[in-house]
């Protein structure tokens, strides 16, 4: 379980054969077999050694996600697992992506950022108005929906931390919907939701 807010941001040294391997910030590091979000895909990190890690990407991950793109020099978002004693903040983060989406704007609003995304127009009924979406695995709010697009404002914060700012129109990204919602609009789908409770 993640929460969208990104620990920090780590650098890709290579990609091939299904082996990603990112150099991190040491306190960002995770143990020999446990979890972390890359770019908001929940990843495990199979070998640990010299301030980098290793992980395996599924067929699965990189029919899904952005990471197959991914080249050395890239920036990675990072963030490790929600300790069970942690503050929550954020969202609920599986790190499971639904798809890649676009950015197909950025504007600066004086020191805030405004980003325009794309999605397949087929995941429009996930987008909920002052919701959240996990992109790269940060947590952030929508607003302005449209058909196959919405927009989310990006503190100053957030666009120093992540790699948000290295991205420009045309950049593909992760897109996790919030897993309340495909909930919800399963049990609702399927009738079920009179029978909770």
């Amino acid at each position: 379980m993640f929460t969208g807010i990104v620990g920090g941001v780590g650098e890709v040294k290579s990609l091939g054969r299904g082996r990603l391997v990112i150099a991190s910030p040491a306190e960002l590091l995770p143990p020999e077999g446990g979890s972390i979000a890359v770019n908001g895909a929940c990843l495990t990190a199979a070998e640990v050694e010299g301030g980098r890690f290793t992980a395996d990407l599924s067929p699965e991950t990189l029919k899904r996600t952005n990471l197959g793109l991914l080249r050395p020099n890239d920036k990675v978002n990072l963030e490790l697992p929600l300790a069970a004693d942690g503050r929550f903040a954020g969202h609920f983060v599986l790190g499971h992506v639904d798809t890649a989406g676009e950015v197909t704007a950025i504007s600066r609003q004086g020191d805030f950022y405004r980003f325009s995304f794309a999605v397949e127009p087929q995941f429009d009924h996930l987008l909920v108005e002052k919701g959240s979406v996990a992109i790269d695995g940060i947590s952030l709010t929508l607003f302005n929906i449209r058909e196959g697009s919405f927009e989310a404002a990006v503190i100053p914060h957030t666009y120093e931390v992540t790699n948000l700012r290295y991205r420009h129109p045309g950049a593909r990204v992760n897109v996790e919907f919030d897993i309340l919602g495909k909930y919800a609009l399963k049990l609702l789908k399927e009738g079920q939701w009179s029978s909770i409770g």
